[in-house]
């Protein structure tokens, strides 16, 4: 790769040629690698997906069945798991770029699941568990600290696990191929593959917990996790090992730092005087320094060369005063890219919550499928999988092939955050009135405490199928938009922000949930006596205004690279 002559820095207005090339890239790459390690990361994926939908899809029935927990406790347990597994990939894509390497953190994350599992599974044990409910809720035995302690561990352990495991993958993965078009295959491999396992888990698995047995639905989990693990390992002779260069966000802070320690300095006006050498290590694409741009003045004090910001070689000599203007340009698009992406947050809350109160409302209503079949209820949010799994080839084939005919353009990424907005916000009120008419029937038969409403569980189908289908416009938009907006530097980080955003909505949702419980009556233990479809119509009106909020956002945005906001289909 050709490096930038340290010896004489170029101006600001000089171009630094980075090699964007990737056939010369690839030369540089050692030999391991390839498709022979495709089944071994792809089966390792397969098999701790299926370990992580077998603890996670029904944890709220477990909670509620096996440990006494109420209901509306054990939805807001179910809501901070979720979020804490999204949480957790940020911490391990950390971990693997600046310390250990993608192999290390995957292998040591599964381990750390496969206990966690194991935990769960013991809890299983009758004196690691409750004593079952008399027939009124007076008579529900507490766990006690022991049998909590258990539970929480294993809970906890599992998530890590999950976190760690769960994108790195899918780094991992991707740093087997030379060419980027081997990459995009890989990734649509992924996607299926976790697609597939969360359909499977959340379908067989949940049935056998549900009609079998509680222990052989974690014993297929634990079986599920190690033979991920085993597959993982058996590959290790064929990965090809990426070596961890550290955190580009110490370079976000250095900006930070520097702009604040220069307040009183004057700006200048000649590009001479900022600093545009270019220190970047590992292969990215051709990059052009330019002068700093007129937004957010105030950072570019941090590319201002003071005397004895340099040595004499042109290297730096103190780097939290001194950054190159790329850098302050890579710090300055992330705070133009920031109202986009947490309008996102109020995106996935609403999600979060209907994902809680529909395993809920499934519990009372009849969710047979003929005289011999129940759906079990946490089976049902497979629809929302099934949905996306379906919707996103449809989308890309059919519906927006059709719309460039139309318009002559492919829609933008944004465009498809935005239609992922409409259809959530819809989802919801379709929720509220399922749920509305649920509730008069249960108030028109006049049903006991914890009686079944003679209602389908079928009604539960439209709001899922319309979340799923959101979710297969407004997640492949933001993974578009995040990765050709982001800093080249954070290319790998930014897909990973998605993750952050579902961990703050899922934390959000709780407190939201929380908040509620706290203020009105509409969630008591017994959701007859509630008014769920006012959390929903809430739920509605939020995203509504989120909508409109993200209007004003994305009209205020101007695309980093036009040409490639202007051809992006989705993630590619």
């Amino acid at each position: 790769m050709a490096a930038p002559d340290l010896q004489n820095p170029p101006n600001c207005t000089a171009v630094l040629s980075l090699s964007g090339d990737h056939e010369s890239h690839d030369s540089q790459l050692p030999d391991s690698g390839g498709w022979i390690t495709f089944p071994f990361i792809v089966g390792a994926l397969t098999g701790l997906t299926l370990a992580a939908g077998g603890w996670g899809a029904n944890l709220i029935v477990y909670l509620i069945e096996e440990f006494n927990v109420k209901r509306i406790d054990a939805a807001q347990i179910s809501n901070v798991v979720s979020g804490s597994s999204s949480l957790f990939p940020i911490v391990g894509a950390i971990a693997a770029d600046c310390f250990f390497g993608s192999f290390s953190v995957i292998a040591l994350s599964s381990c750390v699941s496969l206990l966690g599992v194991v935990l769960l599974a013991l809890t299983t044990l009758d004196f690691l568990r409750p004593e079952e409910c008399g027939l009124a809720s007076t008579l529900c035995k507490n766990p006690s600290k022991l049998q909590f302690s258990v539970l929480y561990s294993g809970i906890a352990l599992a998530v890590i696990g999950l976190g760690g495991s769960r994108f790195t993958l899918a780094t991992m993965g991707a740093d087997q191929f030379h060419k980027p078009s081997h990459q995009a295959v890989f990734f649509d491999w992924y996607f299926f593959s976790s697609y597939v396992s969360a359909v499977i888990s959340n379908t067989v698995i949940v049935y056998v917990e549900d009609n079998v047995s509680w222990k052989l639905g974690f014993a297929i989990t634990i079986a599920f996790n190690l033979i991920g693990l085993v597959i993982f390992l058996l590959g290790s002779r064929f990965y090809r090992r990426v070596k961890p260069q550290g955190s580009p966000f110490v370079d976000l802070a250095r900006v930070f730092v520097a702009a604040l320690r220069k307040r009183k300095v004057l700006i200048s006006l000649d590009n001479e005087d900022y600093y545009c050498n270019h220190q970047h290590q590992g292969p990215v694409k051709t990059v052009t320094a330019t002068a700093p741009t007129k937004s957010f003045r105030f950072l570019n004090r941090a590319a201002l060369k003071t005397e004895g910001d340099t040595r004499f070689d042109g290297l730096i000599a103190k780097p939290w005063r001194v950054c190159t203007v790329e850098q302050v340009e890579d710090f300055k698009t992330l705070i133009r890219i920031f109202p986009l992406w947490s309008s996102s947050i109020f995106l996935g809350t609403p999600i979060g919550i209907q994902m809680s109160l529909t395993v809920l409302q499934a519990l009372i209503m009849d969710c047979h499928l003929g005289p011999h079949f129940k759906i079990p209820a946490g089976s049902f949010l497979v629809i929302s999988f099934i949905s996306t799994a379906i919707a996103i080839p449809l989308i890309d084939r059919i519906l927006f092939p059709s719309w460039k005919k139309l318009t002559r353009h492919s829609p933008t990424p944004i465009q498809r955050i935005g239609i992922g907005h409409i259809l959530n916000a819809l989802s919801m009120a379709v929720s509220a009135v399922v749920e509305l008419r649920r509730r008069r029937v249960a108030h028109t038969r006049h049903l006991p405490v914890g009686s079944v409403t003679p209602m389908l569980g079928l009604w539960l189908f439209p709001q899922l199928v319309l979340v799923g289908v959101g979710e297969a416009f407004h997640f492949p938009g933001q993974v578009s938009l995040y990765y050709q907006e982001f800093p080249t530097s954070l290319r790998s980080t930014s897909t990973a922000m998605i993750s952050l955003l579902i961990a703050i909505a899922f934390y959000l949702s709780t407190a939201l949930i929380d908040l509620i419980r706290r203020t009105t009556t509409w969630l008591p233990e017994d959701l007859n006596d509630g008014r769920v479809d006012n959390v929903y119509w809430l739920m509605t009106g939020i995203g509504l205004i989120n909508f409109f909020g993200f209007l004003v956002c994305a009209k205020m945005y101007k695309y980093k690279n036009t040409n490639e906001a202007s051809t992006s289909n989705g993630v590619r």
